[in-house]
């Protein structure tokens, strides 16, 4: 044994004996030494540092440090996880070497995320401990392995087994004796990982005892198959997978049994356990779907879903029995005729239904997803939505020990819009919001939002939009420019994948590199797109010298600068010259055998044909489709999107996001093409998502703030959400008029807080009366203009802006005055300004009308004082505008009310008092409308803090069901 092997060995023995908590290292070496054969190596720290500090990012004992000082960093303990104080707790008990330390700390630093936001219902049994997860773990430790040889930073896993704990601690226990049904909902990204954090969590619950798994995906075949695959990848194993057969002797049948030519299998890509998890002392996984076959009506006396016993005496979630039985595992469409079938045999097993510990995960839980815009179309949807939410509730009815967790994109999620949604699946015990994970390409990378960088300022170097995203404006209807550059940036990026692999990734890195082209929902114009598509590929010229010039100034002048900024380690081409060569094989490897780079996926039929299995075979091709492309099917590979609609459908903002995901070492090529004049309302795609995402971030941090504990107690509870999404989406109105949610949503608390709500009135009549309504707002401000500073990068930068001063006293009266078109949106920070124990906190506002540095902006005289900037800004959905402020406004409005330090803005300093918050005026116009909107923003003084310290206060509609998430709307 080499020394390096020999020290990586005697690590790994004492890490074995720290699975509790860090202990001195150099004690667990020694103890280890003394029962190691053969000569030792040296195993002081200078040693240790060496090897660490030229190891390679993949070098086994670094990932054993980086996996264990993770696994430390994110565990319970005395000191809060993931913060300096932790890993100084660490380093401590380790007894490391100042130096030691310090490399450690650049090699593997802490993740600095606050992890996952859990919002829950009081009086949870913490009964999944850390004795409870260390003592049953099988299939939590083969998991956590497969990803750790898949490459995932063992950071990423440390996370992902905390947030999976936080999720199956808020379970039932399946041992206990009285039954309890668990429902809770999980929140994380458009396709970050949702599949990866419900995996651990059946693997934990297995573990623990929950012997019956249903997962319902998606209403196409390809995603359950999709789904199918993944888990007995990573999950259920070989052995399991054909019964502790040998998949390779050549006696199994292919139409018996799945992946028997499955490259990855082959290759060694799924999970093993050695044999079968019984023949070691655990228990099975025996599966009732197949990758390709969906749950079917059980046929052989039913024994598939009969669980045995230990003990025929005492109940199945007894530990002697549940510990010794196998889990029974099934994925299915959210098919109402293959769940009907599901009910049906689970109405005949012999086994007592209320002893089976089961739990049902309900992926992309929002078939009809929230961000569609168009209430009917809302309403249209719930028949759907019903029928199958009906069986998944017959589905709890029939086993009382079931849990259910819905698995989410979008924190605006089915169940907090609707009650007749969520009446039998509302996540009344647990809402858990994962954190954005580390390498996920979303929002913030393709839209500059809160960027205090001026516009004109902006390089590809500081600007995510500038980076990643082009703009669609056509001159006409058959102008072609546009998606013949991103057939183009399509092949030029492939390969520049090609070049990668060559130099450092090696061969078949990329397997998989995808165009997604979507234009509409209508499948006539998907195969009028794919013709389009063919005609463009056949004159480009890719295989010969036609295109030579074309790409050679496509990458000069777009990839090449956007690759040096943001290519993060990856090869980069010195010269075009590099690429050349690569050109016509990336080209053929995107045509088919009849020379077409396209595949049309806008049904079922299409990809159950696998024109584009991700699963089998490498996919380089350009996809055309709709609707069934954002169902949860994940595009491998995705790097281009060309995204319009040239006829505005109401679901149009559903579509959108497919260009989100983790896009490791080619996040600098990714490019998204998207539609800015596409007519109506939405008519600028970019900015109509840039909205959506904006209301779902700022919704996930206002569930952070909510989710930290007051005196031991929650401030909200998942009953009381839906109040607050509809503050945030005014629009959406419940299909149920028999059902309300019954928690209303009194006051909004916002201590030192960014407040500003957009839901101005749109009548001409109340636009006046708010103008009129700031008189005494206008009257306050003063005619010397002063300059206010705010921060970017390493300076400070100044914008202009008139100061005024107004008493609280004066100013209520204002507020109270203001129309809306919603007043839900409002009306809870004004009873939070107005409330008696709140208003003696606030003695004055200070007044700022930020003036804005254009020479072409319009301006505005108001109440006599005046010129005053006039902000042009866009309603969309509903009555919303799109943000009115400004992000550079934000410091010195939070330095003024005290919940900002000071930046050496000596102007914003000398404004600070005690109780004094601060009034942001903005006078708006809508293009092509001649009314003035009154916006405004402000940010109450930190001090105006309420007595019970929450930061929001409700009251239950029907009070003698205060507990009820869901009341009968009254007759």
């Amino acid at each position: 044994m080499t020394d390096d092997l020999a020290l990586l060995a005697l690590h790994r023995a004492a890490f074995g004996g720290m699975s509790v908590r860090p202990k001195n290292l150099a004690k667990a070496l020694a103890y280890q030494a003394d029962e190691h054969t053969g000569a030792l190596p040296d195993l002081g720290e200078g040693a240790l540092r060496r090897r660490l500090h030229h190891a390679h990012p993949d070098d086994p004992l670094l990932i054993l440090w980086r996996d264990r000082l993770s696994r430390w960093d994110f565990a319970d303990g005395e000191t809060a996880p993931n913060t300096e104080e932790r890993r100084t707790s660490t380093y401590q008990a380790l007894g490391l070497e100042p130096a030691t330390r310090e490399l450690l700390d650049r090699r593997s630093p802490f993740a600095r995320s606050s992890g996952a936001v859990v919002i829950t219902d009081e009086g949870w049994d913490p009964w999944y401990t850390q004795e409870v997860a260390r003592h049953h773990s099988h299939y939590w430790d083969a998991y956590r392995d497969t990803l750790l040889g898949k490459k995932w930073a063992p950071e990423a896993v440390a996370a992902l087994d905390r947030n999976t704990s936080r999720v199956v601690e808020r379970l039932a226990d399946p041992t206990c004796e009285q039954p309890y049904q668990s429902k809770g909902l999980v929140v994380g990204y458009v396709q970050s990982g949702k599949t990866a954090n419900f995996t651990g969590v059946i693997a934990k619950a297995i573990d623990a005892g929950y012997r019956l798994v249903i997962v319902l995906t998606g209403t196409i075949e390809a995603l359950r198959a999709q789904t199918q695959r993944r888990l007995d990848m990573e999950l259920v194993g070989v052995e399991n997978i054909y019964y502790g057969q040998d998949p390779d002797s050549g006696t199994l049948a292919f139409r018996d049994y799945d992946y028997l030519d499955d490259r990855d299998r082959l290759d060694g890509g799924f999970l093993r356990h050695g044999a079968l998890p019984s023949r070691l002392g655990g228990f099975d996984i025996v599966r009732l779907t197949r990758h390709q076959d969906d749950y079917q009506a059980l046929r052989q006396g039913l024994s598939a879903l009969e669980f045995e016993k230990a003990d025929r005496f005492t109940p199945l979630y007894a530990p002697e029995n549940l510990h010794r039985s196998s889990a029974r595992l099934m994925v299915v469409k959210k098919n109402a005729s293959v769940l009907k079938k599901l009910v049906k045999d689970l109405g005949r097993i012999k086994t007592e239904r209320g002893e089976i510990p089961t739990l049902i995960i309900d992926d992309e839980s929002d078939q009809a997803s929230v961000n569609t815009s168009d209430p009917k179309k809302w309403a249209q949807d719930q028949v759907q939505r019903t029928a199958i939410n009906g069986i998944i509730s017959e589905l709890l009815g029939m086993l009382p020990r079931a849990q259910y967790i819905g698995y989410t994109a979008t924190p605006f999620a089915n169940v907090f819009i609707d009650p007749a949604d969520a009446e039998d699946i509302f996540p009344k015990d647990f809402v858990i919001s994962l954190d954005r994970p580390d390498g996920y390409m979303g929002v913030a990378d393709f839209h500059d939002i809160d960027s205090t960088i001026p516009v004109d300022e902006r390089t590809v170097a500081n600007s995510a939009g500038l980076a990643h995203v082009r703009s669609v404006r056509p001159l006409h209807d058959d102008d072609e420019t546009d998606l013949c550059t991103a057939i183009d940036m399509f092949v030029l990026t492939g390969a520049i994948k090609l070049f990668r692999e060559d130099h450092g990734l090696g061969a078949d890195h990329f397997r998989h590199h995808t165009m997604l082209v979507h234009e509409s929902v209508k499948t006539h114009v998907h195969r009028d797109q794919a013709e389009l598509i063919n005609a463009i590929w056949r004159r480009a010229g890719y295989l010969g010298s036609g295109a030579q010039a074309r790409l050679r100034q496509l990458y000069e002048q777009d990839v090449r600068p956007v690759s040096e900024a943001h290519a993060a380690g990856a090869a980069i081409p010195a010269s075009y010259t590099d690429i050349a060569p690569y050109i016509g094989i990336a080209a053929m490897r995107i045509e088919d055998s009849i020379g077409s780079p396209v595949v049309v996926i806008n049904g079922d039929k299409e990809i159950e044909q696998r024109t584009a299995d991700f699963d089998r075979q490498k996919v380089w091709r350009i996809l055309v489709g709709g609707a069934k492309l954002s169902r949860g099917f994940t595009i491998e590979g995705l790097t281009v999107s060309y995204y319009r609609r040239k006829t505005l459908a109401a679901d149009t903002l559903m579509q959108m996001g497919r260009w989100f995901g983790f896009r490791k070492n080619y996040r600098d090529l990714v490019r998204l093409y998207i539609g800015r004049d596409e007519g109506g309302r939405n008519g600028d795609l970019y900015e109509a998502f840039e909205a959506i995402c904006r209301d779902e971030e700022e919704f996930r941090d206002q569930l952070r703030l909510y989710a930290e504990l007051v005196d031991g107690a929650p401030q909200v509870t998942p009953a009381q959400i839906p109040p607050l999404v509809t503050q945030r989406l005014p629009w959406l109105k419940p299909t149920a008029r028999n059902k309300m949610f019954n928690a209303e949503l009194v006051e909004t608390r916002s201590p030192g807080l960014w407040v500003e709500r957009a839901g101005y009135p749109t009548k001409a009549a109340e636009l006046r009366h708010n103008v009129q309504q700031f008189a005494p707002v206008i009257e306050a401000l003063q005619p010397e203009q002063v300059e206010l500073a705010f921060p970017q990068e390493d300076r400070l930068r100044r914008f202009p802006a008139y100061l005024g001063r107004i008493t609280n006293e004066r100013l209520l009266p204002v507020l109270r005055e203001l129309r809306w078109s919603d007043p839900g949106q409002f009306g809870p920070d004004l009873m939070y300004l107005e409330n008696p124990k709140i208003s003696g906190h606030i003695e004055d506002w200070v007044v700022i009308a930020p003036q804005l540095q254009s020479p072409d902006r319009d301006s505005v005289t108001l109440h006599g004082f005046g010129p005053l900037a006039v902000v042009s800004r866009s309603r969309r959905t509903g009555t919303l505008f799109n943000q009115v402020s400004f992000p550079q406004h934000r410091y010195v409005a939070r330095r003024i009310a005290g919940s900002a330090a000071s930046i050496g803005d000596t102007v914003a300093d000398g404004l600070v008092a005690p109780r004094r918050g601060c009034l942001l005026l903005y006078p708006t116009m809508e293009p092509d409308r001649n009314e003035l909107v009154m916006a405004f923003a402000l940010v109450p003084p930190s001090t105006a803090i309420s007595p019970d310290r929450r930061l929001v206060a409700f009251r239950a509609k029907d009070s003698s069901r205060a507990a009820s998430a869901i009341v009968a709307t009254p007759v």
